[in-house]
């Protein structure tokens, strides 16, 4: 797997007086949350010798550097998944990148399915942990003892507290959950979540799992918002598509960037 150095070289070069406290990963849809960044340096995944094409309607494919709320942030504008190319460890280099400038926290976002009545598309659910579904791990191939990973609170309670008091601040409603990962990516089956739902998950989608896992990996700490853009196969008689997913994901983006701005205003004070 290539190192993050030459990566983190290039980003130091192209703005040296960027000390990045968070990370940022923005899933479908959810771009415009860059817009928000200040003072911005923006880089080309293709620039970064290790960094994935963004293939999927919805991702840049960019690294933003900049400030929000006073906070340091790195921002990838973009992820890739699992199902392009069956690689799990498709988004390691990203992840070590970020810790590799100096993050200590990693904020995760996605477009997930609904498994509970109460949480509709356009609502937002922020992760209290994950059911690895697929069986595959980014850690795959590692060598060291530091693989066996320690995943209790992966999805750090303190930042979990912050995120609930962020939404209070600006009323939004935050639902919680658990999100399950299918690698995709075709929709998963009306029976697969009937499965899913006794296992007790209550969201589902095709990312974010594999960044968590390497987050830990790398000693991040990690918090995970989902909006919710459909209710999952079986649960309602609307047709899932990628369609509905970046309709349903802009519709609620307000709401995370709100929430996310919030967060960040009040980071570490």
């Amino acid at each position: 797997m290539m190192s993050a150095k030459p990566a983190a070289a290039i980003i130091r070069s192209k703005a040296a007086e960027r000390q990045p406290k968070v990370g940022i990963i923005l899933g479908s849809g959810l771009g415009p949350f860059a817009d928000q960044v200040e003072n911005q340096t923006v880089i080309s995944y293709n620039d970064l010798p290790g960094f994935p094409d963004a293939g999927v309607e919805g991702h840049a494919g960019q690294l933003v550097l900049g400030s929000v709320g006073g906070t340091e942030v790195a921002v990838l504008q973009g992820r890739a998944h699992y199902y392009e190319k069956g690689q799990a460890d498709v988004m390691r280099t990203p992840v070590e990148t970020l810790k590799e400038l100096g993050c200590e926290t990693l904020l995760l976002t996605n477009a997930a399915g609904s498994l509970v009545p109460e949480a509709q598309p356009g609502s937002v659910m922020l992760l209290t942990d994950h059911i690895n579904f697929t069986g595959v791990s980014p850690l795959f191939g590692e060598t060291e003892s530091s693989r066996f990973v320690d995943m209790v609170d992966a999805y750090d309670p303190t930042l979990g507290d912050q995120f609930r008091k962020a939404a209070s601040e600006k009323d939004i409603t935050l639902h919680e959950g658990v999100y399950i990962w299918f690698c995709g990516p075709s929709f998963e089956t009306p029976a697969e979540i009937k499965a899913a739902k006794n296992l007790g998950a209550d969201a589902v989608g095709m990312s974010t799992v594999p960044e968590v896992i390497l987050a830990r990996f790398y000693g991040l700490k990690v918090a995970a918002l989902s909006i919710i853009t459909n209710m999952a196969a079986g649960m309602s008689d609307v047709a899932l598509s990628h369609d509905q997913t970046m309709e349903n994901a802009n519709q609620a983006s307000n709401d995370l960037q709100a929430l996310l701005g919030e967060f960040l205003s009040n980071y570490e004070k």
